[in-house]
């Protein structure tokens, strides 16, 4: 089974910048995972979102890179039965002309 996490947004505090680390900025996650399913076993995507969102939003992290780390560890310990999973991390408003975004891939199988 695929489950896709679109366009999750809210605003966390992360980045190096002196103002990054007073004020919350609006951060994106987009997240991809493949799931082994049997006899009920599912993947909750709402609990999903919300271990994305509570992990980005508790951990103030200076890099997206370190994020990307302790998501991919917390969704692991979360939902073992992950086979794949791929997260990006944007924040959108960060420069004028663009959207910033770092990604990463995981395979557990």
């Amino acid at each position: 089974m695929k489950i896709s996490i679109g366009a999750l947004r809210f605003e966390a505090i992360m980045g190096v910048l002196d103002f990054e680390r007073e004020t919350p900025q609006m951060i994106e996650i987009d997240c991809e995972i493949v799931y082994s399913y049997s006899d009920g076993d599912y993947l909750d995507y709402s609990v999903a979102a919300d271990l994305l969102e509570s992990t980005v939003k508790d951990g103030k992290f200076l890099l997206i890179e370190d994020a990307l780390d302790k998501l991919f560890r917390k969704m692991r310990e979360k939902f073992p039965q992950i086979e794949t999973i791929e997260i990006s991390i944007s924040k959108p408003d960060i420069l004028p002309n663009c959207r910033v975004c770092v990604s990463d891939f995981r395979s557990y199988l």
